[in-house]
């Protein structure tokens, strides 16, 4: 008999955990259904971003730009709205139009950071049909005196202004960044998160040594970057009362495998699927399923969290005692093998 691969996120029964990431892939019609048609069991759409929602609200870009070349320093105020190639009014009818066109689980995404009224976007994209939404914190602390639990407030009292305008499961992407993740993440489920989303990846600037102008830098996943999810999806398995999903580094049939055992509901695709074709959802779906045939698993859900901390023999492995097993268990290479490797 062939294993369950069916999984519940948010509420939602999925046919399987491989659920795309929001890319360039979720931000039009055409690539929506062709997930879809590639197998995908649900999906999230690119961001609303609050900025956006801002300027957007009581016409205040009319306001704004209206002085704007008095003062120098108001060009500086907001990000230029050309900037931005989607409306707030277009992105809830892509939400419309998605859930016209396929049958799996649509999920909006709303990006910011500071709780205001921009967070009652979050029920239009309810009506406009989304099926939950993915809260992504994105928030890049720069202002000397702001402290950490100055920057935990902001999320927690944006996810309760959000979580006041919908019905529907919400969840919070968040940063690798906050002083105590666990702690963090306890307070968001406690503040209403039905799941969690491990992790946000900031993008990065670089410097262009020709122009000397800072440029943006975007750089594709790979798998190891799925070890700091892993590590803490199997540290929060058991322990708090919302969905964990791993994002980030997710890529094989393999990854996949490893963070259900970690504790994850869901693990989120996007890197893959942009370099390798669509084609390759159904390709790590079929991988999954073949691994629980042969090791005779009858569901993913029997698997799931089997690796985590609370269910490990050897619960300190995700801990500070096995960081210094592995800086103990070291051994330089004569031969300079490892150094090599390290080159490619």
């Amino acid at each position: 008999m062939s294993p369950d691969l069916t999984t519940a996120y948010l509420g939602l029964r999925l046919k399987h955990p491989v659920v795309p990431s929001a890319s360039p892939l979720t931000n039009t019609l055409d690539g929506i259904r062709r997930l879809e048609d590639a197998g995908a069991s649900a999906m999230v759409l690119h961001s609303l971003f609050e900025e956006q929602l801002v300027l957007e609200s009581a016409q205040l870009d009319h306001y704004l730009s209206y002085f704007t070349e008095a003062f120098a320093e108001a060009l500086d105020w907001f990000p230029d709205q050309a900037q931005f190639l989607m409306g707030p009014e277009e992105y809830l009818d892509k939400i419309r139009r998605a859930k016209e066109a396929v049958d799996i689980p649509i999920i909006g995404s709303l990006n910011g950071i500071t709780p205001g009224g921009w967070t009652a976007y979050a029920r239009a994209i309810q009506e406009a049909g989304a099926d939950a939404l993915e809260l992504n914190i994105y928030h890049i602390p720069t202002e000397l005196g702001q402290d950490g639990s100055y920057i935990e407030t902001l999320a927690l009292d944006t996810l309760r202004a959000v979580r006041a305008e919908v019905t529907i499961p919400v969840a919070v992407k968040l940063s690798p960044f906050y002083s105590s993740i666990p702690n963090i993440c306890l307070r968001l489920a406690e503040a209403g998160a039905d799941g969690l989303v491990l992790f946000n990846r900031f993008y990065q600037p670089d410097l262009d040594l020709e122009s000397l102008e800072v440029v943006p830098n975007h750089a594709l996943s790979r798998s190891e970057d799925m070890r700091l999810p892993l590590r803490w999806t199997a540290l929060l398995y058991g322990r708090i009362d919302a969905d964990l999903a791993i994002t980030s580094g997710v890529h094989t049939p393999e990854d996949v495998i490893k963070g259900l055992m970690a504790g994850a509901k869901v693990t989120m695709m996007a890197s893959e699927l942009l370099q390798q074709g669509t084609a390759r959802l159904g390709e790590v779906v079929e991988g999954v399923r073949r691994w629980l045939e042969q090791r005779e698993y009858a569901s993913v859900e029997q698997m799931q969290g089997s690796m985590s901390q609370a269910k490990s023999g050897d619960p300190v492995a995700f801990e500070r005692a096995n960081y210094m097993r592995v800086l103990q268990s070291w051994r330089p290479d004569p031969a300079g093998q490892l150094y090599r490797e390290m080159l490619r």
